[in-house]
C-alpha cells in the first residue's frame, strides 16, 4: 500500500484551501480579519503555543494553525483550522469499527471550519475535509478520506436550501453523479441527527468517511468538496448578510445555537477523536458559538416564523421536491 502519493500532497492542498477560504470570508465580512495561532502537539497530548512561528511542517506529534475571526460586521465568530497530527496508537474512537488497526500508529491532516454569522437570517455552516493514514512501522496499512459540508439555518429560505443542494449535486457529478450525491446526502442527514431531539441539525448537505477506493479519484472528490464549499455558501452570505432583524430573531438564533452545542459535545466523532487523541482543546472546541442560550420547555408560537423551522429539520429530498 506504500505506492500511494506522499501525504504532503494532501497537506499542501489543505493549507492552500485554508488560505483561500480565509481570504474569501474576510472579503465577505469587510471588517474583521482572521487571527492565526500556530501550535505544536507532542505525543501524549502535551501542547505548546508558538504564536510567532510560521507553519514549517509537522514536528513530533504534529501541529497546526488555527485561525479565528471575531466580532466582524457579518460573522460573530468564524473559525477554520488546519491540523497535521500523528500518534503512536490510535484512540478507541478510531478503532471501534476497525479493530484490526488497534495499536497502529497514525497521521491525520485536515481542515475544519464552523462559521457563526451575526444575522439570524444567515445560516451557520460547517465544513471539513480530512485524510487519514494508519501505519505499522514504515508501511501504510490503511488510508482514507472523509469530509463534507452542512448548513444550519434558523429562518430557512427555500432559495438558499436549493442553492446549497444544487451546488452539492453538481460537484458530485464527475464522481458517480446522482448515486454519489444521494448516498452522501443521506449520510449527512443520518450523521447530523440529534437523536434526543428527533431532529436534524440543519438542512444537510454532504458527508462521507472511510473513502478508500482509488486514491487519485478519492482525492479529486475531496478537492471538489473543499473547493465547492465557497460556491455553496458565499451566494447565501451575499443575499442574507444585510437582512433586517430584531431582538426576537436574535434571541431565537441564540436559543437554536444550543442545538449546535448539544450535537458537537454529545455526538460529533471529530470532537471525540480530538479529545481522546490528546488534541489541542481550544482548536477542537472552536466550533462552539461565542454566545448561546437555553430555555426550559420552549415552544414556538404556532404559525410563527420560528415554528416553520421544524419542517426543515428532517431528511427531505430538496431537489426532488423542487422538481415536482
Amino acid at each position: 500500500m506504500n505506492d500511494i502519493p506522499a501525504i504532503d500532497t494532501v497537506r499542501d492542498y489543505l493549507t492552500g484551501l485554508q488560505d483561500r477560504i480565509c481570504a474569501a470570508i474576510e472579503a465577505a465580512d469587510g471588517s474583521a480579519t482572521f487571527i492565526e495561532d500556530n501550535w505544536k502537539r507532542t505525543e501524549g497530548g502535551g501542547r505548546s503555543r508558538h504564536p510567532a512561528s510560521r507553519d514549517t511542517g509537522p514536528s513530533l506529534g504534529g501541529g497546526g494553525r488555527t485561525r479565528v475571526l471575531r466580532d466582524g460586521a457579518v460573522f460573530e465568530q468564524a473559525g477554520i483550522g488546519f491540523s497535521d497530527v500523528s500518534g503512536t496508537k490510535l484512540p478507541p474512537s478510531a478503532t471501534a469499527a476497525r479493530p484490526e488497526l488497534a495499536g497502529a500508529s497514525w497521521r491525520a491532516v485536515g481542515v475544519s471550519l464552523v462559521f457563526h454569522p451575526r444575522n439570524p437570517y444567515l445560516p451557520t455552516t460547517h465544513a471539513n475535509v480530512r485524510h487519514f493514514r494508519a501505519m505499522r512501522g514504515d508501511e501504510t496499512v490503511a488510508w482514507w478520506f472523509g469530509g463534507g459540508f452542512d448548513l444550519t439555518p434558523f429562518y430557512p429560505l427555500d432559495e438558499d436550501v436549493l442553492h446549497w443542494h444544487r451546488t452539492a449535486h453538481a460537484l458530485c457529478e464527475p464522481f458517480g453523479g446522482e448515486e454519489r450525491y444521494a448516498a452522501h446526502k443521506r449520510w449527512c442527514d443520518e450523521y447530523f441527527f440529534l437523536r434526543h431531539r428527533n431532529e436534524t441539525r440543519g438542512v444537510g448537505g454532504l458527508f462521507f468517511d472511510d473513502l478508500h477506493g482509488d486514491f487519485d479519484a478519492d482525492f479529486g472528490y475531496l478537492r471538489a468538496v473543499g473547493d465547492g464549499f465557497l460556491d455553496a455558501y458565499l451566494p447565501i452570505v451575499e443575499r442574507r448578510k444585510h437582512a433586517p432583524y430584531g431582538e426576537r430573531e436574535r434571541q431565537f438564533q441564540l436559543y437554536r445555537r444550543g442545538r449546535y452545542v448539544e450535537f458537537n459535545l454529545v455526538f460529533d466523532r471529530g470532537t471525540l477523536f480530538g479529545l481522546q487523541s490528546g488534541g489541542r482543546t481550544e482548536s477542537i472546541l472552536m466550533s462552539l458559538p461565542p454566545l448561546v442560550r437555553w430555555e426550559y420547555g420552549y415552544m414556538p408560537e404556532p404559525g410563527s416564523d420560528e415554528a416553520r423551522l421544524a419542517d426543515y429539520l428532517r431528511p427531505r429530498d430538496w431537489l426532488g421536491e423542487a422538481a415536482a
